[in-house]
Order: C-alpha cells, then structure tokens, then sequence
C-alpha cells in the first residue's frame, strides 16, 4: 500500500461549506473513490491558514490518479471549486508530501 499525502489550500471563508460537502460525498464519488483504489482517506483543516491535509492509501498511484478522467470526479472538482485554489480544469492545486516517517 502506499501512503499519500497532500496539501490543498481553502479559501478562509469557506470552511464551514467544505465541511459540509464532504460530510454528504455523494454516493457515486465515493464508489469512485473506492473503485480506483482509495482507502484510509482523511482530510485535515488548518483554520489558520486555510490549509488541508489529506492523508489517504491506494495500492496503485497510476490506477488511483486516473480518477481524474472520470465524469463524477470532474463533477466534484467543479462543485468544490468555488471553496479553494484551483488549476484551470478545476482539480484542486496541490502539493504532494514525500514521506519521512512511518512508524509501523
């Protein structure tokens, strides 16, 4: 399994709404998020900065990243998108971790 992290960046009056919306993930994100491999996925809020860190596993990084070509996917970054930095297809701007510690 490999470990994942990243960063996202919200915008600091929307994070009541991101909350929100991730508490009612619809259905079929879910069942996409799972099909490409995603298991043990958390999502961390710093309300100082503005800053998430999402922490998630995959057996597979190329078959979990083609997540992104799906309709639902799209959907979601769309939906999100007005709560935090984006790039210009709507995927959230991120910054990858590279892990130092794991602790077994």
């Amino acid at each position: 399994m490999v470990r994942l992290g990243q960063v996202m960046y919200l915008h600091k009056d929307a994070f009541d709404e991101y909350q929100k919306r991730h508490a009612a993930l619809w259905p079929e994100m879910k069942l996409a998020l799972r099909e490409y491999g995603a298991s043990n996925y958390s999502i961390f809020l710093n309300k100082e900065t503005g800053q998430t860190f999402a922490y998630l596993e995959v057996p597979s990084v190329e078959t979990y990243n083609r997540i992104a070509d799906t309709d639902v996917c799209k959907k979601w970054w769309k939906y999100m998108a007005p709560l935090m930095d984006t790039n210009p297809d709507n995927s959230p701007v991120t910054t990858d971790l590279k892990e130092v510690f794991h602790l077994e």
